[in-house]
């Protein structure tokens, strides 16, 4: 029986002390380490198999494992593919490895690779700088095209250079920089 079911029946027992109420909250609210209440507890062995133990290969197996390791090795690449047409099963599918970079390829593999470099999409647009007597016409062109309120916009242009947006089409990042610049302001996309 646990220590909150006793309180639990103490606390409804109609003949209640308030000396018995005040040890078991004392037990309940007791930073003290639980006692050892002698129960068994199990313990992992060493090494833990989930599944249990497997039995050992039959002799069938341990020979074809033989003869397998005695072939040369143009003939163990061979098996699979064999294996895979006996069974009628789907020939796997190669994985691309394009975008990952083992490392330098060399010449004409590192030529290659500047070609196919993909083209940015995505792009930030960063306040540089800025004339003294344009911040209130920045401030207020930055209004425009953020959700900022005027105390956030005011110290947003003070921390220039600063992003402004982040995640924009090469479009849209144009638009903006045209109109911080007509502002008096000078703006990259990054």
């Amino acid at each position: 029986m646990s220590l909150s079911t006793v309180a639990r029946r103490l606390c409804c027992s109609r003949s209640l002390s308030t000396s018995r109420l005040s040890v078991v909250s004392a037990r309940l609210y007791s930073t003290e380490p639980a006692k050892d209440t002698g129960a068994k507890r199990y313990r992992y062995p060493e090494v833990y198999d989930p599944y249990g133990p497997m039995p050992p290969p039959s002799e069938k197996v341990v020979g074809l494992a033989d003869r397998i390791a005695a072939l040369p090795p143009e003939e163990i690449k061979q098996i699979a593919p064999a294996l895979l047409l006996k069974l009628n099963q789907p020939a796997p599918q190669a994985i691309s490895g394009q975008g990952f970079s083992v490392g330098s390829q060399g010449g004409a593999g590192a030529a290659k690779s500047e070609e196919k470099k993909a083209e940015k999409t995505v792009f930030d647009v960063k306040l540089e700088k800025f004339e003294a007597a344009a911040k209130i016409k920045i401030i207020k062109e930055i209004r425009t095209f953020t959700d900022l309120g005027l105390k956030e916009a005011k110290e947003l242009v003070e921390k220039a250079p600063v992003i402004l947006k982040q995640s924009l089409t090469k479009e849209e990042a144009e638009a903006i920089i045209a109109k911080i610049k007509t502002a008096g302001g000078v703006a990259v996309m990054e």
